[in-house]
Formats: structure tokens, C-alpha cells, sequence
């Protein structure tokens, strides 16, 4: 029996990161160096770091290279230069640095070898805009998709079609030589092509789709991005480019792996899991009120796993800010299924990112309880108005029940679990 349920589902939060964490997962599928020319390596990502050191712990010399990360994803490396820039808004060190990758592989021959470590997070951090337009631009661009509420793909798909890095440009620029990249992924449904944008992946959208997102959302674009998406020139390497011919793509770490990790936690703790999905998307509020309503049917009718058991899902969802608040799609979803259950006895949840920020906020996410509106009635705290205006951040930090992680070096991205005990 599960004697603190806010423990329990911290520990699972914490099987499902450690189940990610790069020294275990990368190492074996790190490429056969032997009689390679140049080995180059190059990453991106919140997780790219701390692969970078995965990988010299494994890798023989000769290498070289360097990769980015989040500011405060830093760990020191012996041979890979880290560098850091801004995430989710780009900066000058993400767009210097990612020129410079560019440069990097660029002129390499057959029998080079470029090793490329991706992960959530890269596409903020590997900034390179497309010609004729500026790191402003991009950083405006960002902010709209960021505002608007719209998923991981579509985000991914404008920006790969202002960028000079991203949907496949990176592995191009290295031909001939050979890319062998290693991803974590962040993505739901693990589509490679949208991990960081897909640098070394064949992108099957085009300027025509991301024109439609743009219109869809009613996106508020600079001139010049508006002017090069209309103009469709450059468009990104397709599948069957002969540039990509050299590549190979890996997948070491993904959601479902995490999720699952977390279940033979919760097994081995005599809870029964249920892993209702890997990809779970859309409005925060409305999958809060969602999962809300499994659990629910959990509690009274046994459906589909009896009590004590704990549903997991993952996924990203989104929150389309339009209040005050600062947004935050986990501590939102949280705050969404405290209003659905009403201090329902015996359910608590936790949704966290793996990554270890919610949205913009330094915060990973929130756990709610029976005692969740309650609390906040006690203290003045109003729970509807919080989530009127997206400011879920603030309701839980008051609470006292945030969950904060700091870096965890990796990301698979969000992480929910759902307990529900006999009362």
C-alpha cells in the first residue's frame, strides 16, 4: 500500500527521468570509429551536454566538436566545448553557434564522420536563420508559436522553413561524409523529422504548409519572414535527397520507455499501472478534465484497472495564453483536473516536464490532492481565476506544491500520473 501518495508519485516522476538519463541510454548506440577520417561531433538540445559526456566515456580519440544547450544545462566535458544559449527564445549565442556548426561540417569527405546528440529543446537552440533573415526575426517568430497554442509539428514546421539548419540542412551540409545521430526524444509519436526540428531528417513539409499554420493561427510575423514563406525558395531537403543519403538516425531514448519504467515501479510497489498513451496533445485544461475523468472511473467502477492503481500518459499538451499568467501546460492540466475532481478522496496526480521547465518557468510542474482546493481556499487562493488567466505557476508556488527539479539533463518530454487508492 502506498503510504504518502505525494512521495510515491514524485518517485515515479523520478523512474521515468532516470530511465532517460544519456549514460546509460546513448553509449550503445554510439557508431564504429575505426578507420573513420575526421570525427566530427556536433548536438543540440537540454540533453546535449550531458550525451556529450556520455559519449566521451565511450568514444576512442580521435574527436572533435562541440555542442549547445539551455542555459544552466552545462556539464563539464574534457574534449566536447558546451556552449549555452537561450531556450525558448532564441539568442545570439544559439544563432552564432549554430552558423558555426554549419561551418563546421561543412567540406567534410567519404570518409569523415559526423556524430550528431538531439534532443527537445534544439530547435529554440539551433537558431541559424534562413538568408535574409535576422536572429529579431526568428525571436519574433518564436514568441507567435510560443503565444498561439499550437503543437510541437506545427511549431517545427515553421521553423524549419526559416532556418538554415533545421529539416535536414545540418546532414546536407556534411555531404559526403557520413551522420550517424542519436536522439532523445520529445516528441509524441517519436517522428524523428520533429526532435529538435529534424536537422539531419528528410522534412516532408514544405513552404506551403507552414504558410497554412501561419494563416490558421493568425500569426503576427515579421515582414521578411512573411516575404521568404510566401516566396518558398530553398525549400528543405525531401525524403530521397541523395544529400541524405549518408545518414543514419537512432532513437535512444522515447516517452514510452520512460513511461514504462515508472510502471514497473509502481508494479513492484503493488500499484497497478495503466499507460494510456505515450502522445496525449491539445489544450492542457481540456486533458486535465480528461484524465480527470479516467481516474474518476477508476474510483468507482474498477475501469479499466482497479484500485490502488496509477494512470500514466505522456505527450506535450499546450495552453493558448490569454490571461496574465505565464502559461505552463503541466502546472495548467494540474490545476484543470483539481477543478474536475472537487477533492475526490483517494486521487492525487502529478504532471511534470521531464526536462524539468514547465513552459517558461523554471518549475517542472505540479501535484495535486484531495486537500488541493481546499488549501487554496484557506489561503485566498482562487482556483477558477488561476486557471482563467494561466496562472497556474503562481496558484501552486503558493500552495507549496510545485515540483521543482532544477536541470535533469534529459528530455522525453511530458510525464502525468494519475493515483488513485481505495478510500
Amino acid at each position: 500500500m502506498v503510504a504518502n501518495p505525494q512521495q510515491f508519485l514524485r518517485d515515479l516522476f523520478a523512474c521515468a527521468v532516470d530511465a532517460a538519463q544519456p549514460e546509460t541510454c546513448v553509449p550503445p548506440h554510439l557508431p564504429d570509429v575505426s578507420g573513420k577520417g575526421r570525427v566530427i561531433v556536433v548536438g543540440a538540445g537540454k540533453a546535449a551536454a550531458s550525451m556529450a559526456k556520455a559519449l566521451e566515456a565511450h568514444l576512442p580519440d580521435p574527436y572533435e566538436g562541440f555542442v549547445i544547450t539551455r542555459y544552466g544545462y552545462t556539464v563539464p566535458c574534457e574534449k566536447i566545448e558546451v556552449v549555452e544559449a537561450a531556450h525558448p527564445v532564441p539568442d545570439k549565442a544559439g544563432a552564432d553557434a549554430a552558423t558555426r556548426m554549419v561551418d563546421l561540417v561543412s567540406g567534410l569527405g567519404e570518409g569523415d564522420l559526423v556524430i550528431a546528440l538531439i534532443s527537445g529543446g534544439g530547435s529554440s537552440l539551433l537558431t541559424a536563420p534562413a538568408p535574409g533573415l535576422t536572429l529579431e526575426d526568428k525571436q519574433a517568430v518564436n514568441r507567435e508559436l510560443l503565444r498561439c497554442g499550437a503543437n510541437i509539428r506545427e511549431m517545427n514546421t515553421v521553423r524549419r522553413h526559416i532556418s538554415a539548419i533545421k529539416g535536414g540542412r545540418l546532414a546536407a551540409a556534411a555531404y559526403p561524409a557520413k551522420v550517424h545521430a542519436i536522439m532523445i526524444s520529445d516528441i509524441p509519436g517519436d517522428d524523428m523529422g520533429a526532435i529538435a526540428s529534424g536537422p539531419t531528417v528528410a522534412d516532408p513539409t514544405t513552404f506551403a504548409d507552414a504558410m497554412e499554420i501561419v494563416t490558421r493561427y493568425k500569426l503576427i510575423l515579421p515582414d521578411a519572414v512573411m516575404a521568404h514563406l510566401q516566396k518558398g525558395e530553398d525549400e528543405s531537403p525531401k525524403p530521397g535527397d541523395p544529400s541524405l543519403a549518408n545518414v543514419t538516425n537512432v532513437l535512444a531514448a522515447t516517452p514510452l520507455q520512460s513511461l514504462q519504467a515508472a510502471a514497473e515501479f509502481a508494479r513492484k510497489n503493488g500499484v497497478e499501472p495503466i499507460i494510456l498513451s505515450d502522445a496525449i496533445e491539445g489544450e492542457s485544461r481540456e486533458a486535465g478534465k480528461v484524465l480527470a475523468g479516467v481516474a474518476l472511473s477508476v474510483k468507482a467502477h474498477g475501469l479499466p484497472v482497479k484500485a490502488p492503481a496509477v494512470i500514466l500518459s505522456g505527450g506535450e499538451t499546450t495552453v493558448t495564453i490569454q490571461g496574465e499568467g505565464s502559461g505552463g501546460p503541466n502546472a495548467e492540466l494540474a490545476l484543470s483536473a483539481a477543478l474536475t475532481l472537487q477533492g475526490e478522496p483517494g486521487i492525487w496526480a502529478l504532471a511534470g516536464d521531464t526536462d524539468g521547465v514547465d513552459g517558461a518557468r523554471e518549475i517542472a510542474g505540479a501535484i495535486i490532492g484531495p486537500d488541493t482546493l481546499s488549501k487554496a481556499l484557506e489561503k485566498g487562493i482562487g482556483a477558477r481565476k488561476a486557471l482563467a488567466e494561466n496562472d497556474a505557476h503562481n496558484f501552486f508556488e503558493k500552495l507549496g506544491d510545485g515540483v521543482v527539479t532544477g536541470p535533469t539533463q534529459t528530455n522525453v518530454n511530458d510525464f502525468r500520473a494519475f493515483l488513485v487508492l481505495p478510500s
